[in-house]
């Protein structure tokens, strides 16, 4: 079966291809099906990854696969959320979001903070049944990024735990203990049920 994957991001299609290999699934970016980016206007994860599946869905004629996930910290309501990427402005680097976040918890004592990840497959743009999975990773946030894996906060996301930031542990490590990977291990068995594999 060939699905399209609701993003650009080549780094995303390698990991979730893997994830779902033994499936005899094709994944296709939506790039490479010139499908334009769909506009996240929901208000949770969920919400935009029904958007961006049922936008790649529909521009393809393929069933799709998207994914929408971020970081939420207690002490500011839940922000960045939904925003993660955008969190600094529609331009933002990580650099840029990272020092507004550690701008916005000056004064805060609690640091807890999750990633957080939405996983859905739709068979077609009207599926009423989508397969949805989802993940939590928690940790804390830590003012001095340390590491050199990982993007985005990974640097100042602490597992407390093990004592490292996402940015610390080996790709492998993390893939085993993230929202992305826990998401996409839940998914991939629900489609091995689905299509009775």
């Amino acid at each position: 079966m060939k699905a399209v994957l609701a993003s650009g991001n080549p780094g995303k299609l390698r990991e979730l291809a893997a994830l779902l290999a033994g499936l005899d699934i094709e994944l296709i970016s939506q790039s490479d099906l010139n499908v334009t980016p769909a506009a996240e206007t929901g208000q949770t994860f969920v919400e935009n990854a029904l958007l961006k599946a049922r936008h790649a869905s529909r521009q393809t004629a393929l069933p799709a696969i998207a994914d929408d996930s971020g970081l939420v910290v207690r002490a500011l309501g839940g922000a960045p959320g939904v925003r993660s990427a955008r969190y600094a402005g529609d331009a933002a680097t990580d650099a840029d979001n990272n020092r507004k976040l550690i701008r916005a918890l000056v004064g805060h004592s609690d640091r807890s903070a999750w990633f957080y990840c939405a996983l859905v497959f739709l068979q077609h743009p009207k599926d009423p049944s989508p397969l949805l999975a989802t993940g939590l990773w928690r940790g804390q946030i830590i003012d001095q990024p340390r590491g050199e894996n990982g993007f985005g906060y990974d640097p100042h996301f602490l597992i407390p735990h093990l004592g490292k930031t996402s940015a610390e542990l080996p790709p492998q490590q993390k893939n085993q203990l993230s929202h992305r990977g826990q998401a996409g291990g839940a998914l991939a068995a629900a489609l091995g049920r689905s299509l009775g594999n």
